[in-house]
């Protein structure tokens, strides 16, 4: 036990330095970039700042599988020149018992990225989003799904439109059982208009089946309706943003994204991208053993043996395939070319049976 807490031991110190130093470079690009995209815009270098902080969480939480390689390469790496290896092999322990105390440290720190990163990355880049909207286009467009049906907002300097609708297709370019309430700026809502369907074509909403209610003061709302068969409403939306909002289920917190796919099913939404990425992130604790296990096979070497730089680059380069690989299969299930589970388990489970046959293979005793 005294040898499986120092290995762990000095495992979580490589993964602790390296996440730190990766962190602080990714904040260095990402705040060059965020005062380039914002630099036509009237924000600080504080709000600057703040935009960084709230994406370093989700850009770690992309990059976490290449720090597992890089933390367990570093680890063996220095463990061999040390000669510690040779040592731990002398006492009559295996290479695969040497790994039992990185590969726990790798399962913990992966259901910690499941229970506490996922949360904190959902909330941050949602914050982020929010923030984007609000610096490049004054917040003058959302959107939201809940029990109570798909909700949009719109606007422009002439006012803003609050839209709800109980259904849409698959692409959210039409919606079903529509109520639109229009508002002019600095004042309250000016109409109120149910449509039957609207589609959004060409910078507009064409709506069927319209009834439309004036709200002024002093105007019998009813008595002043009128019904039209078709009616068009500019809009500033586009099929493109209301997709891009929807289909982002990393601004989703694990806990409720659940909730958040059965509200996507009753909405009339594919839910296949959110239900690749729930199974995903349960599997990611198995991904991040995987690259532990990869990264090991390739360096719990003795540095005599020359080849370092040759097998801690083959180790990334492994590593960087199976991650493609397991974003490839994601893509096919999102596509439905392949069952939800076998998008998202078979990658990691298929890269765990590949670095034990490969340890296994170099494993003399």
């Amino acid at each position: 036990m005294i040898l499986h807490f120092y290995f762990a031991r000095r495992f979580l110190i490589s993964f602790l330095v390296i996440t730190s130093v990766l962190g602080a470079l990714v904040m260095l690009v990402d705040g060059v970039d965020q005062a380039r995209r914002f630099a036509n815009d009237e924000v600080s270098w504080a709000q600057v700042f703040g935009m960084t902080l709230l994406n370093l969480p989700q850009t770690v939480n992309l990059i976490l599988p290449l720090i597992m390689i890089l933390a367990t390469v570093a680890l063996f790496l220095a463990l061999a020149r040390s000669s510690e290896l040779v040592v731990t092999r002398a006492a009559g322990r295996s290479a695969m018992g040497a790994l039992i105390a990185p590969v726990m440290v790798a399962l913990v720190i992966g259901v910690l990225a499941v229970v506490v990163l996922n949360p904190i990355v959902a909330a941050t880049s949602e914050r982020a989003e929010q923030l984007t909207q609000r610096y490049r286009s004054d917040g003058r467009s959302a959107l939201s799904v809940s029990d109570e049906g798909l909700w949009l907002r719109q606007g422009n300097a002439e006012g803003q439109s609050v839209i709800r609708a109980w259904r849409t297709n698959s692409d959210a370019s039409v919606l079903y059982n529509v109520t639109i309430i229009t508002y002019e700026p600095d004042k309250g809502p000016t109409r109120r208009i149910e449509a039957e369907t609207a589609r959004l074509v060409d910078g507009e909403w064409r709506l069927r089946g319209a009834k439309v209610w004036p709200l002024a003061a002093g105007v019998n709302a009813e008595g002043a309706a009128e019904i039209h068969e078709s009616l068009a409403i500019p809009s500033s939306l586009t099929v493109e943003r209301i997709r891009e909002s929807i289909g982002r289920p990393s601004a989703v917190s694990i806990y409720e994204l659940p909730s958040f796919i059965r509200q996507l099913e009753q909405a009339g939404f594919s839910t296949r991208q959110h239900e690749v990425w729930l199974q995903a992130e349960l599997a990611r604790p198995l991904f991040l053993v995987a690259m532990v296990l990869v990264a090991s096979a390739f360096t719990m070497r003795h540095t005599r043996f020359g080849g370092t730089g040759v097998a801690v680059l083959a180790s990334i380069l492994l590593g960087f395939g199976l991650y493609f690989i397991r974003s490839f299969a994601q893509i096919l299930g999102e596509n439905g070319q392949i069952p939800v589970a076998l998008a998202a388990w078979a990658p990691p489970l298929a890269a765990i049976f590949l670095a034990l046959g490969l340890l296994l293979h170099a494993e003399d005793g």
